[in-house]
């Protein structure tokens, strides 16, 4: 009886082993490959498809840009982009130094005119500023 077990078990044992039908390693692999060429072969038919494309545009005999013939001088409408943003500000920053401190006409004709701003800020303080009187209560 002690050595029935035993019998049993290598006989199990030379039973186990790998199973052959689980994979097919030599279909995976010839699947990967098929799919592989399939790739190339859409590649390859896109590319003549481009080359015959691009063949077929070459042979066009129309302008570039149809609705640009004769516009190249044409600007567009205001406000327009800042091609020198710098020199743009430094210009009005002259320009605005130029009106603070010089004298002109504000309005001619009502008589209305600018004075420099330092001229200005002296007067201020010799003049005074205007005081309100005292609110009677």
């Amino acid at each position: 009886m002690a050595d029935t077990p035993s019998t049993h078990a290598s006989h199990d044992r030379a039973a186990l082993g790998h199973e052959k039908s689980d994979v097919n390693i030599a279909a995976i692999f010839g699947f990967a490959f098929d799919l592989f060429m399939i790739g190339v072969a859409v590649l390859f038919v896109v590319w003549l498809l481009f080359l015959f494309f691009a063949a077929h545009e070459a042979r066009r005999v129309m302008p570039e840009f149809p609705l640009a013939a004769g516009q190249e001088s044409r600007v567009p409408p205001e406000p327009r982009l800042q091609t020198n943003p710098r020199q743009d500000l430094r210009d009005l920053r002259s320009a605005e130094d130029t009106v603070l401190t010089s004298y002109g006409w504000v309005d001619k004709d009502a008589r209305i005119a600018r004075i420099p701003i330092r001229e200005a800020m002296k007067l201020t303080v010799e003049r005074g500023l205007p005081a309100r009187g005292e609110s009677p209560r």
